[in-house]
This record gives C-alpha cells, sequence and structure tokens, in this order.
C-alpha cells in the first residue's frame, strides 16, 4: 500500500483534540457540519422522543460519570474502528465526575473511522431534559432510537470539502439526569466517497446501547 500525506479532511478531523485537551470537554469532538451539512433521517426518523415529566425537579440516579473508554466493547471498537486501539483515548476534562468522553480513530489503508463516547452528569433529571431537547431541536432531520434510556434521538450528515465526502451520525441519549452522546463517522479518502448513511447511523447505535448499558450498570 503506498503511503500517502494526510488528506486535508482527515487533518480537520484530528483538530478538534487539541482543542479539547485545552477547553475540557465539548458534546462532541467531532467537525459540527457546516451550511453545506445535509441531514440524513435515521430509518426510525419520527422526531424526537418525548419522556414522562419528573416526580421531583431534583431527581437524581447518576452521581459520577463512568469511565467511558470501558463502556463499549474492544469486539464492537473493532467493528466500528478497524485498526484502532481498543484502550481508547479519554479526552481531558475540568471535572471528570461531570463529563468524560473517550475517541478511538484509525486510518486503515484508505478507509478512515473516528467515534466517540461521551458521557455528562447533570444536577437534575429537569436539567438532563432541558439539554437534551435543547441538543435535539440543534440536530433536527433525525429520529427517535426506541428502547435506549429516557429518550433517545439519532441523526446522520453528509458534508463535503475539497471534494471529500464524510458521513456523520450523532446519537443522543437521555439517561434521568444523565446524558450519552454517542459520534460515529468515516470517509474513503481513495474514492472520495463517504459510507453508507445505514452504517454509520446502526455502528451509532450500536455504541448507544452499550454506552447506555455500562452507565446504568456503573450508577
Amino acid at each position: 500500500m503506498p503511503s500517502l500525506p494526510l488528506p486535508l479532511a482527515l487533518i480537520a478531523r484530528l483538530t478538534p483534540v487539541a482543542v479539547l485537551a485545552t477547553a475540557g470537554w465539548a458534546l462532541s469532538s467531532g467537525p459540527e457540519s457546516d451550511a453545506t451539512a445535509r441531514p440524513e433521517a435515521s430509518p426510525s426518523a419520527a422526531g424526537p422522543s418525548a419522556s414522562a415529566p419528573a416526580t421531583e425537579a431534583e431527581s437524581k440516579a447518576y452521581e459520577a460519570a463512568p469511565a467511558p473508554c470501558t463502556a463499549v466493547a474492544a469486539k464492537t471498537v473493532a467493528s466500528l474502528v478497524p485498526g484502532a486501539k481498543p484502550a481508547g483515548k479519554e479526552i481531558p476534562s475540568t471535572d471528570t465526575a461531570v463529563r468524560r468522553t473517550c475517541s478511538w480513530n484509525a486510518l486503515k489503508g484508505y478507509d478512515y473511522r473516528w467515534l466517540d463516547v461521551s458521557f455528562e452528569v447533570l444536577k437534575s433529571e429537569e436539567a438532563a431534559k432541558k439539554s437534551y431537547t435543547d441538543r435535539v431541536t440543534d440536530r433536527s432531520g433525525g429520529g427517535t432510537v426506541p428502547g435506549v434510556g429516557d429518550a433517545g434521538y439519532s441523526v446522520v450528515n453528509l458534508t463535503t470539502e475539497d471534494g471529500q465526502q464524510t458521513r456523520e451520525g450523532t446519537v443522543l441519549v437521555r439517561a434521568s439526569n444523565a446524558l450519552v452522546v454517542i459520534t460515529f463517522n468515516g470517509s474513503d479518502f481513495e474514492t472520495k466517497k463517504a459510507p453508507s448513511t445505514d452504517e454509520i447511523n446502526k455502528g451509532a447505535i450500536r455504541t448507544a446501547k452499550e454506552a447506555v448499558a455500562a452507565l446504568t450498570a456503573d450508577g
């Protein structure tokens, strides 16, 4: 396999890691979709799922964020991010009890994949509901993810920069007073095409289910 210089899209993709190391934590270490991004509804698209009102304004089931790098099985990482180190890399956080993020990324041949798992524990269930609703609103065009947490939502976007496509999926899950955010994207630097919507969406949802299970077990 001939060696190639890193494509501009890959260099741009790696930049947020340095930013996060300074700032602590962000919703996703992946690039935010620009004005050319095209929302692609997931197979379950039906709008954000509703959740029942909390019985207590300050109800909370989780006190701290779990370890994100052990929240996903090694076989899942190997399947979604071929060539990545199973241990992943935890992004520095200003408060690990509240926010923790782990990233896996690898370029195998010409195929590039990036996976983030993030946990955020808020002060109350009501605060988590508001944050979840705000984030879903900012990422319109997706659909509900049934059977995960108290509310789940997924959206997939396609961006093109200098002729190179990148498809990125985001899954947001609220479980009581905690939020789980999954970001999964990929590019093929040989064909300039991106993985299918189905591949990205299913990979992100699979990761979300494992992350929520880890949160529940830890809590």
